[in-house]
């Protein structure tokens, strides 16, 4: 590949075609290993540019170094209507177009070359011809017309005394000898009232002569990782096309391989590609996260012709569509995976995470989970898929996915709201706003109407399970009340419903969206470890109205005493919940040393921080005895009385049953005191309903092993050809 080679691409020419051309001449290369002595800037805002505004006669090839700019205009930039920032003056220009010519001595000594941008309101930069960077406007590769407007309105950062954003560029676009800077900025609208555009490009050198200009007072060098280390995590790169920022939406085009050896297997920022090497879609993910550096994406596996690529990714079942969440307010880095991991423990679906080690444009981000994104799927939400077709019938009663969340944009047809008391925003998931049918979106409102209005009614204890699968709310309950996180039954709420003919009930969960939780927050509520989740008496009534007035019911906490119970006793016990978060710590100790050098955020103030430890240790010594005592108020304080779920076992009983002994650590005998019925079969079940074990039998009484029964309570049904002939409990000491 010579670095010299001229592309323009015209709006003719296939997506695809063009997407495959720009990996196989702009993929970015490794930043050379030598390092940086010191920095330079060979361009900046106040040199002599060529200019011209942005009219017909400026031809798509207008970029490129030989192009003919003699009755082009001379002037100092930057260029725009007058602002501060301003030094040629261009009243209502839509779009200015300038370029500037520059020498490189010794690029051999060139280690890292940023362009930093300074404009009002969108850009795309070129350098010898080939696109190097692009911000709100158009699409990347896409020749952007005279008269484009920018995508939105952005302000300057330097007349707000902030740095500019910053662009890494491939140092093999940069040339021996002479070089052209190209770039071109557009105003939003018609209405705009101001046009700004201040650009510098500055060079990390390795040699300790200096040739060009000093950079500007405000500049702060990058943090650059070494890139070549070795990790215990895997290391996962992704490179968009021309280095192109990426967008919030929609997901544009890039490509991602991952370097992972296998467990217990260091894996070098410089090995081959082993784990996935291909396509992507990416854009940014989040909502208040966005205001963070260390921003979370989305991302697509895809085929090269743009189709969904279900692949494995670190031993996660096949998809397509995964998350890449970056933690920075979290500094323990850890809050989402272990609230996940409490979930799956109890039993209900929750995401499954991986720890990894983030590049974008060979740019080192620190530290991600890659996360399965919410959808249905065999190995996901396991509901039926619900296809355009299906509009009636048991056809149309599932599935569905939905949550509750913001549209603080008020996008048109992706949900609606609440006209009970919250007027809480329901968001389609799936199928999404975009494919889901009239008939379907009708139904699933019509079923959500259905079900808060019967909460909104005095004897909603009598019908509520006619709506909700209860042993579901019990464990997503439960973990949400562990975390204690602030945006808990308001934000990042997702409940699924099914096909009637499977069930068909309203399910809460899977979980999600854990950064604020583990006594991680500074607002609204008091992030100590005492208090309930559902309750946030201090913070207003933000949940949607029955939340609370389920968990309330008295006969619902009475299954929750006797669930929680059950989960202390074994997965939720401080020992296993500490072995997880010492595991993780260890697992991240080396790589984040990285990460903080990356963020250096440790014993600093980041928005939502009640705690801020010097230390990644200190960060982790935090989560630990949040967690603990955390645990300790709930069992002081937790709701219900699991007794009287035994007590109403026993008045169901039919027929006397005798359990020898009871309680019992080791074997139990079992018989039914009446003993002219025939006894076929046994089932045992927790206090939730699970069945444990079910057994066909001659006759009573029979020997259990309950050595590896879990303690707690458990009920005992004998039945004889199906027909139940007594019933009571057992309590595994």
């Amino acid at each position: 590949m010579t670095s010299n080679i001229r592309i323009v691409l015209s709006k003719q020419i296939n997506m695809y075609l063009r997407i495959i051309i720009s990996f196989l001449l702009f993929f970015p290369v490794l930043i050379s290993a030598q390092e940086i002595d010191h920095w330079e800037s060979v361009v900046i805002n106040t040199d002599l540019w060529k200019y011209s505004l942005g009219t017909d006669t400026i031809s798509s090839n207008w970029m490129m170094p030989d192009y003919e700019t003699d009755n082009w205009e001379i002037g100092i930039g930057g260029f725009g209507y007058g602002d501060m920032d301003d030094n040629t003056l261009l009243l209502n220009a839509k779009s200015v177009f300038i370029r500037r010519k520059f020498n490189i001595t010794n690029v051999t000594d060139i280690n890292t070359v940023i362009l930093q941008a300074d404009y009002d309101d969108g850009f795309v930069a070129y350098l010898n011809g080939v696109e190097i960077a692009r911000k709100n406007i158009g699409q990347p590769g896409e020749i952007t017309k005279y008269n484009a407007s920018a995508d939105s309105a952005i302000e300057p950062f330097l007349i707000q005394n902030l740095q500019p954003e910053s662009f890494f560029i491939p140092t093999t676009n940069l040339l021996q000898g002479s070089n052209t800077l190209a770039i071109q900025t557009h105003n939003y609208g018609d209405a705009s009232s101001d046009l700004s555009s201040n650009y510098f490009l500055t060079l990390g050198i390795s040699s300790e002569e200096y040739l060009y200009n000093d950079p500007p007072s405000w500049f702060q060098p990058p943090i650059i990782i070494e890139n070549d280390f070795d990790s215990n995590l895997p290391i996962i790169k992704i490179s968009t096309i021309y280095n192109s920022e990426i967008p919030d939406e929609p997901k544009i085009s890039a490509h991602m391989g991952i370097i992972y050896n296998g467990v217990d297997s260091l894996n070098n920022s410089n090995d081959f590609f082993n784990e996935y090497d291909g396509s992507i879609g990416i854009e940014l993910r989040g909502t208040s996260s966005l205001i963070f550096d260390k921003k979370g994406f989305g991302i697509e596996t895809r085929n090269e012709d743009g189709s969904n690529n279900n692949v494995s990714l670190l031993g996660m079942p096949e998809e397509n569509d995964w998350v890449l969440h970056g933690p920075y307010s979290d500094k323990s880095l850890m809050r989402n995976a272990l609230a996940y991991y409490l979930g799956s423990l109890t039993g209900e679906y929750a995401p499954r995470t991986r720890f990894c080690e983030l590049f974008i444009n060979e740019n080192y981000l620190g530290i991600y989970l890659l996360i399965e994104k919410i959808k249905r799927n065999k190995e996901r939400v396991d509901i039926a898929k619900l296809t355009p077709e299906e509009n009636e019938g048991d056809d149309l009663t599932g599935g569905y996915i939905i949550k509750v969340d913001r549209n603080d944009q008020n996008i048109p047809d992706i949900g609606w709201y609440s006209t009970f008391p919250t007027n809480k925003f329901f968001a389609y998931v799936e199928p999404k706003s975009s494919k889901i049918t009239d008939p379907q979106k009708e139904y699933i409102r019509d079923y959500m109407f259905t079900f808060e209005e019967a909460m909104s009614k005095s004897n909603y204890k009598d019908t509520y399970l006619n709506y909700i699968d209860i042993d579901s709310w019990i464990n997503y309950f439960i973990v949400t009340e562990i975390t204690k996180q602030i945006d808990a039954y308001k934000l990042s709420f997702y409940m699924y419903k099914d096909k009637d003919s499977n069930g068909g009930k309203l399910h809460l969960g899977p979980l999600w969206d854990f950064n604020f939780g583990f006594g991680n927050f500074d607002f609204e509520c008091l992030p100590t470890p005492d208090g309930w989740a559902y309750e946030f008496p201090d913070c207003g009534n933000w949940h949607p109205f029955w939340a609370r007035k389920i968990f309330d019911i008295p006969e619902v906490q009475d299954r929750i005493n006797c669930r929680w119970n059950e989960l202390r006793s074994n997965e939720f016990s401080i020992i296993n919940i500490f072995d997880y978060i010492n595991k993780n710590a260890s697992l991240l100790k080396e790589a984040s040393e990285r990460n903080f050098s990356k963020w250096p955020i440790l014993g600093q103030y980041v928005w939502g921080n009640d705690f801020y430890g010097n230390t990644y240790e200190e960060e982790i010594g935090f989560l630990k005895n949040w967690t603990g005592q955390r645990l300790t108020w709930l069992d002081d304080n937790m709701v219900g009385d699991c007794s009287s779920v035994i007590s109403s076992v026993h008045e169901a009983e039919f027929a006397p049953i005798k359990i020898h002994p009871n309680p019992a650590s080791e074997k139990i005998t079992i018989s039914l005191i009446d003993t002219k019925q025939e006894v076929t079969s046994i089932t045992i079940s927790d206090m939730l309903g699970k069945l444990i074990l079910k057994k066909a039998i001659n006759n009573s009484p029979l020997s259990v092993d309950v050595s590896d029964f879990t303690q707690g309570a458990y009920i005992i049904t004998l039945y004889s050809d199906g027909k139940t002939l007594g019933k009571s409990t057992f309590i595994k000491s």
